[in-house]
C-alpha cells in the first residue's frame, strides 16, 4: 500500500464547470524522491481569473497544456506502479483535491485507481493531537508555493513528521 500525497490546481471550484490546471504527487516515504506532475489543458470555457491566478500560469498558457485524458492515464499508471495493494491518496484539502483527480479519472477514463476514498492531512493530525484547532502546517520543510509538486512534498514531510514526531502508526513503502 502506497500513500500518495496530491495536491492540485485549478481556474474555478469544481470539476466539469471548471478545470484542473496542473497537479502534482508523491509518494509518501523518507526520500520523497518519487514525484508524478501534469498539467492539463482546459475542459471548458469557464474560469476564473483569480483562480487561476494562483497556479502561476496564464489561460494562453494552458491551453497549450496536454490532453487531459492522456495525463490521466499516465497518472494511472504511475500510481498502479509504485506500490503493491491499494494506493492511499491523501491531501492537504482532500474536499477540494479529491472532487478534481477523482472526476478526472471517472470522465476520461471510466475509473479512479484510488477507489473511492480519500484522508485529509488536516483531519488526521487534529485527530493525532487531539485538538480540533491545531494545525499541521508547521510541520512541513518545503515553502507552500502552489507549484504542486512542492505543496504535495511540504504535505509529505508533514505526514512523515506526524509519524515520527507523534507516533502515527502508518505503514509507507
Amino acid at each position: 500500500m502506497s500513500y500518495i500525497m496530491v495536491d492540485i490546481e485549478a481556474d474555478g471550484p469544481i470539476p466539469g464547470d471548471y478545470s484542473m490546471v496542473c497537479f502534482g504527487a508523491i509518494i509518501v516515504e523518507p526520500s520523497l524522491d518519487r514525484t508524478f506532475y501534469g498539467k492539463l489543458r482546459p475542459i471548458s470555457q469557464k474560469w476564473i481569473p483569480e483562480a487561476l491566478r494562483v497556479s502561476g500560469f496564464t489561460r494562453e498558457e494552458c491551453l497549450q497544456f496536454d490532453d487531459p485524458k492522456a495525463v490521466m492515464q499516465r497518472f494511472g499508471d504511475w500510481v498502479r506502479s509504485v506500490g503493491d495493494g491499494q494506493p492511499m491518496f491523501i491531501s492537504d484539502n482532500n474536499g477540494f483535491d479529491w472532487q478534481f483527480i477523482n472526476w478526472y479519472f471517472h470522465h476520461f477514463l471510466g475509473q479512479n485507481p484510488f477507489g473511492y476514498s480519500s484522508t485529509n492531512l488536516g483531519s488526521l493530525y487534529k485527530g493525532v493531537v487531539r485538538d480540533t484547532f491545531s494545525n499541521f502546517k508547521h510541520l512541513r520543510k518545503t515553502k507552500h508555493t502552489h507549484h504542486p509538486v512542492d505543496d504535495a512534498r511540504g504535505n509529505a514531510e508533514a505526514l512523515l513528521q506526524i509519524k515520527e514526531q507523534y507516533g502515527l502508526k502508518i505503514r509507507l513503502e
